[in-house]
């Protein structure tokens, strides 16, 4: 989608599904969502893939500053933080490149969209028509791809878009749209589905050097937790969905005990109704616009 499909989260669906068993789906405004299916099984049950070690990878400390800005390419000059998520196709290597020289130790993330289809991107005629899935709601010319498909033709126009992502030396990768199965697709996606390509996904970025965002998908993170280095959500304080004190059994704050960093955004609460809390559970906790433009609160 044009910015996030995430963003679709913020205005549609927040979704938690218990991975052991019991959670309901919870449904946002706009976008109909179809109930998911328990995930129960284990990553060995599932016969999933083993992590693929990243040894050079960076990840980033639990308290990083940063900015998350996709819709506009960032100017100069920046802000002055450790950490700057763009938009992957948008951005020249001489951003990229910049961003590095004018902070040091500054990283750049590079957002792109792992299960929807966008009819804007220069890679769009490589997509074949049994991917192509249903329409997302309220983001012309973007739909909903058939992730079951990854072993074949999709699994190399992601690629491809991972080589894009480290030739314009990006040092992580956002993978937005990873909850598919939760949604309307078109497609008959389950949980196992989803967890088979979100942790082809990681381990894909892993083989190339660049560490793996899991975006949302709140309720498989016991499930990916091994395969990702880091957490980013939209909204989980609005719908009460950060923690495992508010799920049950999964939630960001087990990234946090894995010493895995937490990137979370609000668009609708003010500051005071979150930050306070964020910062209790070691988020890096923004308010944005919905547009993701170069607006932005920090929590800390």
């Amino acid at each position: 989608m044009r910015f996030s499909r995430s963003l679709i989260t913020a205005l549609v669906t927040c979704c938690t599904v218990a991975l052991t068993g019991v959670a309901q789906a919870q449904a946002q405004p706009a976008h109909t969502q179809r109930p998911a299916t328990a995930a129960t099984a284990t990553a060995e049950k599932l016969k999933l893939p083993a992590p693929i070690p990243c040894p050079g990878c960076w990840r980033p400390a639990l308290n990083t500053s940063w900015q998350w800005q996709l819709s506009s390419v960032p100017t100069e000059p920046f802000l002055n933080v450790t950490m700057y998520d763009i938009d992957g196709f948008n951005a020249t290597k001489a951003t990229v490149r910049r961003l590095h020289d004018t902070k040091a130790g500054r990283k750049v993330v590079c957002y792109i969209s792992a299960g929807s289809y966008e009819d804007w991107r220069p890679d769009e005629a490589d997509f074949p028509a049994s991917v192509l899935g249903d329409p997302l709601d309220d983001w012309e010319g973007e739909r909903w791809l058939d992730i079951r498909q990854y072993t074949g033709a999709l699994g190399g126009i992601m690629r491809a878009r991972l080589d894009m992502c480290k030739a314009k030396g990006f040092d992580a990768v956002e993978f937005d749209n990873v909850d598919g199965y939760t949604n309307e697709t078109g497609f008959d996606l389950d949980a196992t589905d989803q967890l088979r390509y979100n942790t082809w996904l990681a381990n894909e970025a892993h083989r190339r050097g660049l560490s793996a965002a899991l975006k949302n998908d709140v309720a498989q993170i016991p499930a990916l937790l091994p395969y990702f280095d880091w957490a980013l959500n939209e909204q989980c304080w609005q719908y009460k969905e950060c923690t495992t004190q508010q799920n049950g059994k999964y939630g960001y704050n087990q990234f946090i005990a894995a010493d895995k960093a937490v990137f979370t955004v609000e668009y609708e609460l003010p500051t005071s109704k979150f930050c306070t809390k964020s910062n209790t559970q070691n988020f890096n906790s923004l308010r944005k616009n919905l547009d993701l433009d170069a607006y932005r609160a920090a929590c800390r």
